[in-house]
């Protein structure tokens, strides 16, 4: 077996540390997590750490991003996949249930837009195009549901698009406390608008 090139076991090293970052994070939340403890965990220094993210911020960014594309990815397979639009509906109900208000995911982000909303400009500016990125999906997806089925909504795209995504990070910050609170209005918003 040969041995892994420098570029291979810096790549696997990053890997690994996000890895552990993301499972600290997600259970731990953004100020508890220190880069000690995620190199700890992933069994590196904390200079692995460093040679790899120059800070906690960009850790925590990339691990964000990581679960914010994956989300993405799901809601994205859901309204292209063929069928109808109620059959889409159906299964983003089913991704809502199940992903709207997740304690880890959903605190995290919480804490760290708090963070960054005090912090260097950078950081907030950042956070700030995560926010305009996923609207901008949720954007697309709508305009492409429009694309098949044409109608006329009530407000511009754009703003439709802020809402829901405005509703759904309500509801996920409210169903993290309180589980039995149910994801279905953000469904029922998206049937108002796009079912006839």
């Amino acid at each position: 077996m040969s041995r892994l090139t420098r570029a291979e076991s810096r790549a696997r090293t990053r890997e690994l540390l996000l890895a552990t970052a993301r499972e600290l994070f997600l259970r731990d939340g953004y100020h508890a997590t220190s880069l000690e403890k995620v190199a700890d965990a992933a069994g590196f220094s904390k200079g692995a750490v460093y040679s790899n993210f120059a800070t906690k911020d960009e850790l925590c960014e990339h691990v964000i991003t990581q679960v914010r594309g994956e989300h993405v990815a799901a809601i994205t397979a859901v309204f292209f996949a063929e069928g109808e639009l109620e059959e889409h509906l159906r299964a983003f109900d089913a991704w809502a249930e199940a992903t709207v208000g997740d304690p880890g995911w959903t605190l995290l982000e919480a804490e760290f837009a708090i963070h960054a909303a005090r912090s260097a400009p950078d950081v907030k500016a950042r956070v700030a195009e995560g926010g305009r990125q996923a609207a901008a999906a949720l954007t697309e997806l709508l305009r492409a549901e429009l694309r098949r089925s044409p109608r006329a909504l009530p407000l511009p795209v754009e703003e439709l698009a802020e809402a829901i995504l405005g509703l759904g990070i309500g509801l996920g910050l409210r169903r993290a406390v309180d589980p039995a609170l149910s994801p279905r209005p953000l469904g029922d918003l998206i049937r108002l608008l796009l079912v006839r």
